[in-house]
């Protein structure tokens, strides 16, 4: 017999924490990933990817197990496979830094985008699946095939726009507005992932499941360590002003090549050349 299913047992808090914190790791993203095409040494170009794919990673799988705390099964208990639950992190951070060095190496051309974001976009949905396998059910999941297709399109598509961005949009401002539009389709990836889930009710020989307080403990147990990473990086993101400025602010007209005399402004700054070694004549 079929379990009631419900993605949100605490109302609206567990989807929109989801998709704040899809978000968060969207923003983090976006901007190392800019900031890594300023130029550079190759080590300091390679550790800003690297602190994108870790925000982008952590962000994702942080939203997914932030939203698996409203998922129940009405008749079934819930537990986690450690193991496999932090394999599904792994996989999320090594296939976004797959999609954002290919990006940052070897540039935005719309073949290296396709490939990028096709193998960001399974990895994404392996890792979203990979954590559903971590969940142990009284009952028997199954999924529906159509839907979990759906939900890899979604995956990818979300994948290449984010790509997309990190190497296209530069300002500060539409970053954030990018991040926005990702976190919506981060998260709605897996919401029609967990649309595709249904549970047949029935022991089937799994581990005991845990209690409602006991999984959520497992839970905020596991996604404290890459929201400490998320925090860190956006300390990092904080304390860089290349980083918070767009190119637009950091090249404004008028700023450094004032200051060093040059540029469409300096002449409102320079002095008249009448009024340069001119002798001060004074009135008997």
């Amino acid at each position: 017999m079929a379990a009631t299913v419900t993605d949100f047992h605490y109302g609206a808090v567990t989807p929109v924490a989801a998709y704040l914190m899809a978000c968060l790791g969207s923003a983090l993203g976006l901007r190392c990933t800019v900031r890594s095409m300023r130029g550079g040494p190759r080590g300091k170009k390679n550790g800003w990817l690297s602190l994108a794919a870790v925000s982008l990673g952590c962000g994702i799988w942080t939203m997914h197990f932030i939203a698996m705390m409203g998922f129940r099964a009405v008749g079934s208990g819930i537990a986690y496979d450690t193991q496999l639950t932090l394999l599904s992190l792994v996989v999320a951070i090594v296939v976004t830094a797959v999609g954002v060095f290919l990006v940052g190496h070897l540039g935005s051309g719309a073949k290296v985008l396709a490939a990028a974001g096709v193998l960001m976009g399974l990895g994404v949905a392996a890792m979203h699946y990979i954590g559903m396998a971590a969940m142990r059910v009284d009952g028997r999941m199954r999924y529906d095939t159509v839907t979990v297709a759906l939900s890899v399109l979604i995956a990818v598509a979300a994948a290449t726009a984010a790509l997309w961005a990190a190497v296209t949009v530069r300002n500060l401002w539409s970053s954030l507005g990018a991040s926005l539009i990702m976190g919506v389709a981060v998260t709605g990836m897996h919401y029609t992932g967990m649309a595709a889930v249904s549970v047949h009710a029935g022991h089937t020989g799994a581990t005991s499941a845990q209690s409602s307080i006991d999984q959520l403990s497992f839970l905020l147990a596991m996604i404290a360590g890459p929201v400490i990473m998320l925090v860190v990086a956006a300390t990092i993101v904080m304390f860089d002003p290349d980083l918070v400025l767009g190119d637009e602010q950091r090249s404004a007209p008028g700023t450094d090549a004032v200051r060093r005399g040059t540029g469409p402004a300096a002449g409102l700054y320079a002095p008249r050349p009448e009024a340069v070694n001119t002798p001060v004549q004074h009135r008997r």
